[in-house]
């Protein structure tokens, strides 16, 4: 297995780092999407968390690599377990990241059923696709900008319900896909659609550094890495299990974080300052908060919480506003200085 670059040695991308460990920690916040310079570390920040992260227990066998310890779970595992006397085996396996190419067909994508054996001999045969591999995982799409808008819609979908269904010609299957969608691109070769930005959780924006210390830090670093990558990694050992600590951690708090009515509606106040539509960036700003404050052993969510997910939660869900030429994020952090204060 190829060695990975180390999540803590990441020179810098703060927020970046933040919002995928936001979404690792809940799932239900939906994915990221990262937009920026080309050669930021945006692919290398995901697969290096994917591989910080301790090893899942997976039903043995099953090709949606379903927890054995969830009440339910594929058809299969399920038919398995209301067997008299049946014992789920189960094997311990890297957390997966599945990397969705930019020629994908919707079949590739989520599965596809085999009409021809199902008519000629009755056998309702399904071909897992990607989203089956990406379960309790990570699904990565480069350039999603420039995927079809369908297959974004559907990925986003699938990704907000944790559960992938394929319908063709009367036969259904339905199988479990609970994963983080991590979307990347550059803005400059086109734009999501306003309805699709909306959809994603979390938006970041990450650009090269300007700082020539911060610079050299990050080629000193890779260069270090391509050259021996196992003493490197080794050196940040320990600060990769501390984060592993801190987002196991997390999630076993995360239940337990209380949402004072008032951050509720801090929350609102904040959106509605903000003129957002709906009300999925309400959602989205106290699930953050939430996950923010089990990622620090808080035991409610704050102001100083709802401060440091705003930007990221809220700056993909703006209008645009022809008498006010400030960027998106310009006018968050404005919106949240009034609502909250310096």
């Amino acid at each position: 297995m190829a060695v990975q670059f180390p999540f803590s040695a990441i020179v810098g991308q703060d927020e970046m780092k933040l919002a995928i460990l936001l979404a690792a920690v809940d799932w239900r916040i939906g994915g990221v999407l990262v937009f920026g310079d080309r050669g930021t570390g945006k692919s290398t920040a995901v697969r290096a968390l994917a591989a910080l992260l301790p090893k899942m227990r997976v039903v043995a066998g099953c090709p949606y690599g379903c927890d054995p310890a969830a009440a339910s779970g594929c058809e299969a595992c399920e038919a398995r377990g209301r067997a008299a006397g049946a014992a789920r085996k189960s094997v311990l396996v890297p957390v997966p990241v599945v990397d969705l190419p930019l020629g994908a067909t919707e079949d590739r994508v989520v599965g596809a059923l085999d009409l021809e054996r199902a008519l000629s001999q009755g056998v309702k045969a399904f071909e897992p696709g990607l989203l089956a591999r990406a379960n309790r995982g990570f699904l990565y799409v480069d350039e999603v900008n420039l995927l079809e808008d369908h297959l974004v819609d559907l990925l986003i979908d699938v990704a907000a319900s944790g559960e992938n269904v394929v319908e063709r010609e009367g036969l259904s299957v339905r199988h479990p896909a609970r994963f983080v969608l991590v979307g990347s691109g550059n803005p400059e070769e086109g734009e999501l659609r306003p309805q699709l930005l909306d959809r994603f959780g979390l938006s970041v924006e990450v650009r090269t550094p300007e700082v020539l210390a911060e610079r050299v830090e990050v080629v000193r670093r890779r260069d270090a890495f391509e050259r021996d990558p196992h003493a490197f990694t080794e050196r940040w050992k320990k600060e990769d299990e501390r984060t592993r600590r801190r987002l196991v951690a997390g999630r076993s708090r995360l239940d337990g974080v209380r949402v004072p009515d008032a951050m509720l509606e801090r929350a609102a106040q904040l959106c509605m300052a903000l003129g957002t539509d709906g009300l999925r960036g309400e959602l989205t700003l106290i699930r953050a908060a939430r996950a923010l404050a089990a990622l620090q052993g808080d035991a409610e969510v704050a102001d100083a919480h709802l401060k440091r997910v705003a930007p990221p939660a809220l700056r993909h869900r703006l209008r645009r506003n022809p008498l006010d030429d400030a960027g998106s994020s310009v006018r968050v952090d404005r919106a949240v200085a009034e609502l909250f204060g310096p």
